[in-house]
């Protein structure tokens, strides 16, 4: 999958193709039916598919700690696209400047002049542009004047209820990980890179892998019992925390730290994903690091009781 980091990198060679606009925030079953709509169009077509996404979402550009917390890293949603089998990414940087571009004039200039597109496919409920000026009826519109054709796919339900990210996030808060798991279509799980942290959990006699994750709220917190790809070639089981470590430190951007049960070995720099199975508490400050790591312990027994480990 190619990624084109903002419109003035178009080059000629990526004119013409079949596109979607939208945030994808978590890549749920509902994003799925759309891209794949776009990228059996563009089979038929002898098209490319394009995924144009705005960065950040607007929400978070204006009111970052009012927003939405997200799903998914912008990394962690180019795989899952790639995965998935689209062929482009556009990246367009989200500014004070792009925010008062009208509607009409994004899609005139993206769409038709810059990506030659041919066919679009949004969902029902799209919204972009100047106060939020853009919609299906718009795209529709522009797309009979300059030669595209433009179609929405309408909302996935499932069990009555929409598929979509603030259904997810709300399933997730409440620890309903098989809802979670439904909606997505796979086990909700974060993914980054090993980074060296402070090193308290090897002061506790419990290291831990930790992850920067990208953004400033998560869409949970506290403790779980999780499993780990990544660290080696199958699974391990593992106990991480989420949040923002209120008994050392209370950071302003919340972190993810596993430690891996029965698992010694150096894993910096490698990429991981940590799929989340059970919540085993919330978030504490504790009076003291003794208390902390008592309370640590009795996590890891309740992560071992939960995996059925000795």
């Amino acid at each position: 999958m190619e990624l084109i980091r903002g419109l003035h990198n178009i080059r000629p060679r990526h004119r013409g193709c079949v596109a979607t606009i939208g945030a994808f925030d978590g890549v749920h079953r509902g994003h799925q039916k759309v891209l794949q709509q776009l990228m059996d169009k563009g089979r038929e077509l002898g098209l490319p598919s394009t995924v144009v996404i705005l960065e950040p979402l607007p929400r978070e550009y204006f009111a970052p700690l009012k927003a939405p917390p997200r799903l998914m890293s912008f990394r962690e949603k180019c795989i899952a696209l790639r995965d998935l089998g689209i062929d482009r990414v556009l990246r367009i940087r989200f500014t004070e400047a792009f925010s008062k571009v009208d509607a009409e004039d994004f899609i005139l200039d993206a769409f038709v002049a810059k990506l030659g597109v041919r066919y679009i496919v949004v969902g029902d409920d799209l919204r972009f542009g100047r106060d939020r000026g853009g919609d299906f009826n718009l795209l529709r519109r522009l797309g009979d004047e300059n030669g595209y054709e433009v179609v929405d796919t309408n909302t996935l339900k499932e069990d009555s209820d929409r598929v979509s990210s603030t259904r997810i996030r709300q399933a997730l808060q409440q620890s309903e990980f098989e809802l979670a798991e439904q909606l997505l279509g796979k086990p909700y799980g974060i993914s980054g890179r090993v980074v060296i942290g402070q090193q308290l959990g090897r002061t506790l006699q419990v290291p831990t892998a930790n992850l920067k994750l990208h953004r400033i709220r998560t869409a949970l917190s506290g403790v779980y019992a999780v499993e780990v790809k990544g660290a080696t070639a199958g699974l391990v089981y593992g106990v991480a925390n989420v949040g923002t470590r209120p008994t050392v430190g209370d950071l302003t951007e919340a972190i993810l730290e596993v430690h891996l049960l029965d698992f010694d070995c150096d894993i910096y720099g490698k990429n991981i994903e940590v799929i989340f199975r059970k919540k085993i508490r919330d978030e504490k400050k504790f009076s003291s690091l003794d208390e902390l790591k008592a309370n640590i312990h009795s996590d890891i027994a309740q992560a071992r009781l939960y995996f059925q480990l000795p």
